[in-house]
């Protein structure tokens, strides 16, 4: 190989490592403007409503346990406070959810508010069947109460009011639970409490950022969820039994037994480790739960990042164009002509970024690409004195960005494309130069480029 050829192989392979320099600037100026987004949804958090868990209704039973104790042979009289929590035999939740958009600067955050009927039944134990913590205690029952935990009580839109029986009684505020204080809880007169099976119904009106979730607590459970956004992500430790997603929204219902979920135990835990009194960083998990996560479908940002990454490899592909034409054509390309070209590739990605910000990522992929084919088309013309030599490359630049396009957009196909497009540009390059003789390379004087 001619020594001029390799020392210009090399000065293009240095070129396209010193590009990756303004690349890595590129992505770090993507991944600085997720983090103002990230802290734009923190600050709406802050200010307004987080994710949402709600967990209940409970019914909690507290009582007071009073029992002797013999020490040092003198009889001492102690009392306790215990709870006896009782799950619901039936609970159905219907959950019809809208979302809207906030705005922190040029930043938007998608919400929601969801209107939830709960309805179901629970047996309610006699005042005599309390259980006892201590041998022959004697206990004294307090007014139970009904305990809906909830993550975050800012979402709470109205006052819920619960149906009992023939009763309806209005939620006050604080679930009333020592594990899980925030929520509401709805107090039940322990003269009216007799023993047997009541049902109960009430609607929440929750506000909610992210995604919302349910704790099947009750011996059957079952949740429907209908919503018009279209881009439900479902998640926790339960799938829908039955889903249906379109681009008119998304209908989900789930159908769980307590013997598919250790919720019930693992709020008794929870409970049992809060009232004990010891510390609160080694509390139980969260009971179990089904969450529904509202996403975007386009995330502007993580796409321009994902778009980033194939920098480098757009830069490559384009310099190994060029090299190839200067070995066949035998036509001088001058370094500085490479470098400018790379970072006209490379200010694509900055382009896209922040054109995504104010208009749609689609919309702004196409100006961003336009915007750089265009200019290097008209460059190449005048460079390789052909403008049919120009529009050919900017042909080629047109095709790859549709690949990368396609690529962004078929995130679970992204490798078996990519390597569908290397194996044919790799092809391309390899039945372009069968007939190259590589060591004869040299031997003719390059035809000079002309200015102007």
């Amino acid at each position: 190989m001619q020594k001029r050829l390799l020392f210009k192989a090399l000065t293009v392979a240095l070129l396209m490592l010193l590009l990756g320099a303004p690349l890595a600037m590129i992505q770090s100026t993507v991944q600085e403007r997720m983090q103002f987004r990230d802290a734009a949804a923190d600050s709406i958090a802050a200010e307004s409503v987080g994710a949402q868990l709600v967990y209940g209704p409970v019914l909690v039973m507290p009582y007071d346990e009073e029992y002797t104790v013999q020490e040092n042979g003198a009889a001492k009289r102690y009392r306790k406070r215990s709870q006896h929590l009782v799950f619901p035999q039936q609970l159905d939740v219907a959950s019809t959810m809208d979302t809207q958009r906030r705005y922190r600067g040029i930043h938007q955050i998608l919400v929601y508010n969801g209107q939830h009927k709960f309805s179901g039944d629970i047996v309610v134990p006699a005042l005599s069947e309390l259980p006892h913590t201590v041998e022959r205690s004697e206990i004294t029952p307090r007014e139970p109460y009904i305990a809906l935990a909830v993550e975050d009580t800012r979402g709470v839109r109205d006052f819920p009011q619960l149906a009992w029986g023939n009763r309806r009684i209005e939620f006050e505020q604080g679930a009333r639970l020592a594990s899980a204080p925030q929520g509401l809880h709805a107090r039940l007169p322990l003269a009216e409490i007799e023993a047997g099976t009541r049902s109960f119904s009430f609607d929440l009106n929750l506000g909610g950022l992210g995604s919302q979730s349910f704790v099947p607590l009750a011996k059957n459970n079952r949740f429907s969820m209908a919503s018009r956004w279209p881009h439900p992500q479902f998640g926790g430790q339960y799938l829908p039994e039955q889903r249906s997603v379109t681009e008119k929204g998304f209908q989900a219902a789930w159908r769980i037994s307590a013997l598919a979920t250790n919720a019930q135990q693992q709020l008794r835990e929870r409970e049992a480790h809060a009232l004990s009194g010891r510390p609160e960083a080694a509390l139980p998990p969260q009971p179990d739960a089904i969450r529904t996560t509202f996403i975007e479908p386009v995330n502007i940002y993580s796409m321009a990042d994902r778009a980033t990454k194939y920098g480098l490899l757009f830069v490559a592909l384009t310099f190994a164009a060029f090299f190839l034409f200067e070995v066949m054509k035998r036509l001088p390309i001058h370094p500085v002509q490479y470098a400018l070209v790379g970072m006209a590739l490379a200010l694509f990605f900055l382009l896209l970024v922040s054109l995504s910000e104010h208009i749609d990522f689609v919309l702004a992929y196409v100006a961003a690409s336009v915007a750089c084919i265009a200019l290097i088309g008209y460059y190449l013309a005048h460079v390789l004195r052909d403008w049919k030599r120009g529009a050919g490359f900017a042909a080629g630049l047109a095709g790859l960005y549709g690949v990368l396009f396609g690529l962004l957009n078929s995130e679970s196909n992204a490798l078996v494309m990519g390597a569908l497009l290397l194996f044919a540009v790799l092809s391309a390059i390899m039945v372009a130069t069968r007939k190259v003789d590589w060591y004869d390379l040299g031997n003719a004087a390059p035809q000079p480029a002309e200015q102007g």
